[in-house]
């Protein structure tokens, strides 16, 4: 994990003080927050649904949510968590409907680290991120989404908690069974399960 937890806690206490003035009714306040909080919001939703468009409307519609529900955000609540309890209580509703549409693969986020990979080098790489990406699709949403904000949000066992209402212990075993089952999901390029 890295950068992405990197300056946390003085982004925390900025969101805490524009969540205070949004909670006030600050429409410039929020806006702020949802500048800062948009992308993640998107990332954790599409990776949940894989649909860009499912992911474009639960995120705004996270927005709309959390706007309407700042008179009871408490100060003592992590903004982002809270947001992003938001965002997974809308997309569990959108996958129990069964309402996703066809899943995309993620070719343009695939991490390239050699500067001149051979044709079947990039080829092997879109393979195992899309073996990869299937896998995580294979996954219950509870797996899924405790893999996601632990992996790709780079969450705390107590942050993910806070967002899934759980506690930690729940949150660790979550994530035990989750690696699991990914490992007996994933079939790297080869077709073999590993």
């Amino acid at each position: 994990m890295g950068a992405a937890g990197t300056g946390t806690y003085a982004l925390n206490t900025d969101d805490a003080a524009l969540a205070a003035r949004a909670r006030s009714g600050d429409s410039k306040a929020f806006t702020e927050l949802v500048s800062r909080h948009q992308d993640r919001v998107f990332r954790f939703v599409f990776r949940m649904t894989g649909s860009r468009e499912e992911a474009m409307d639960i995120t705004q519609e996270t927005f709309i949510k959390a706007w309407q529900a700042m008179p009871r955000w408490r100060p003592d609540a992590r903004f982002g968590t809270w947001l992003l309890q938001i965002a997974r209580n809308g997309t569990l509703d959108v996958l129990r409907r069964g309402s996703v549409v066809a899943f995309e693969p993620l070719d343009a986020e695939l991490p390239v680290a050699d500067p001149a990979p051979t044709p079947e080098e990039r080829t092997d790489a879109r393979q195992r991120i899309a073996s990869l990406d299937a896998a995580l699709r294979a996954l219950a949403p509870e797996h899924r989404e405790v893999l996601l904000l632990r992996e790709v949000e780079d969450l705390s066992y107590a942050e993910i908690a806070e967002a899934l209402g759980v506690s930690e212990g729940t949150v660790k075993s979550r994530i035990a069974r989750a690696r699991a089952a990914l490992l007996a999901l994933y079939r790297p390029a080869g077709g073999k399960a590993k």
